[in-house]
Parts: structure tokens; C-alpha cells; sequence
């Protein structure tokens, strides 16, 4: 058996809170986990397939600056449209969708601007939305973008496995180009900018 490490030593050798690392187990992103007593062990493959992951090729997007999604691990959301909120790995490409494309306080025209939502737990690309030409705003001034849709998304942060679901060849190759890319964003809510340095170019 190889060596497996704690969630706090994962989380350690990845250089992240523990509480970041946390997400990505309760999203069910990581396989070949195992329990001792009350603790989740993490294999050290794992971790170190974690880190050596790429970061997103934002250079090879159109646009100068595009706008990240940034979600939690999928929990019960009630008093709302949707039965769930967040990502989580089990869930159908129908309900991650509806999951994702609302409500966010954002600036819609700069989201849509992008071209592309790629959507980030914890730092790596899950999942990638596109077909975000039209939007919504509710009275809370959220927006939503209901002509979305999912592009790819990911069932396996380690190996890692995605699901391609758009028919449309551009949608598949943002997807492919996107999809477990490490993507580090800032922001004090769910949707954050970040620059693809086309415009230096």
C-alpha cells in the first residue's frame, strides 16, 4: 500500500487551507479514498498529481480578461428555483447546469464579454459554461444566464477524467483546453476576472 496522508497533510503539501482542500474531497473529485477511524486518507499519488497539474492556457483565449466562477462543494439549497447549489462530481450534466449558470452578483455584459465561465472549486477548472450572450436580473440585482450551457465538466481531478456535453466543436475545445487546469482567482464573491494576457500580446 502506498503512502496515505491526512486531509491537513494534503492540504499542507499542496500549500492551501485545509478547508480548501476539504471541498475538493466533498465534491467527490478525488478517488481511492480511504478512512481511518474519523479521518479521510489521501493517497500521496494523488496529492502530487494535484500539484503537478497545469495552469490554465488563458493566453490561448480570445478575449483579454474573463470572468471565473467560483463554487463550492454542491450542498441542499433550500427556498431557491434549484434543488442544489455548488459541484459536485455525482451530479447529472442537467442539474450541474442549473447548478451553475445563477444567481451571481456580477457584471453581466463582462461575463458574457469573455465568451467563456470556467468554473473553479478550490483553484482547478470543473467544469466550463459558454452560450452566455443573454442574462437575467432578479430584484436582488443577481444575475443568471439562462441560454448557458455546459461545455465539459470534470468526474476526476487526479487521473483526470472529463465529460465533454456540448455538441459544438468551439464549446469542446474550451472544454478540453480548460477542464482541471489549476485557475487562481480572488474575490470576495462568486465570480472573480481574470486576465489571459491577449491583450499584451
Amino acid at each position: 500500500m502506498g503512502i496515505l496522508l491526512t486531509t491537513g497533510q494534503a492540504a499542507e503539501e499542496l500549500g492551501c487551507a485545509i478547508t480548501t482542500f476539504r471541498r475538493l474531497v466533498h465534491a467527490g473529485l478525488l478517488p481511492d479514498l480511504s478512512r481511518r477511524g474519523v479521518r479521510v486518507m489521501v493517497p500521496l499519488e494523488a496529492v502530487q498529481a494535484l500539484a503537478a497539474r497545469r495552469a490554465a492556457p488563458l493566453e490561448q483565449l480570445d478575449a483579454a480578461e474573463i470572468a471565473v466562477l467560483r463554487v463550492d462543494a454542491a450542498r441542499t439549497a433550500p427556498e431557491t428555483e434549484w434543488a442544489r447549489t455548488g459541484y459536485a462530481a455525482t451530479l447529472s450534466a442537467d442539474d450541474l447546469l442549473k447548478a451553475l449558470r445563477g444567481w451571481w452578483r456580477c457584471d453581466a455584459a463582462s461575463v458574457a464579454a469573455g465568451g467563456v465561465l470556467p468554473v473553479t472549486l478550490s483553484g482547478y477548472t470543473v467544469a466550463v459554461l459558454t452560450g452566455l450572450q443573454q442574462w437575467e436580473k432578479n430584484s436582488e440585482g443577481r444575475h443568471a444566464f439562462p441560454g448557458a450551457r455546459l461545455a465539459g465538466f470534470v468526474t476526476d481531478l487526479v487521473t483526470p477524467q472529463i465529460r465533454l456535453t456540448s455538441d459544438r466543436s468551439e464549446d469542446r475545445r474550451l472544454a478540453e483546453l480548460l477542464l482541471s487546469t489549476r485557475l487562481a482567482s480572488h474575490s470576495g464573491g462568486a465570480i472573480a476576472y481574470a486576465t489571459t494576457r491577449t491583450a499584451a500580446a
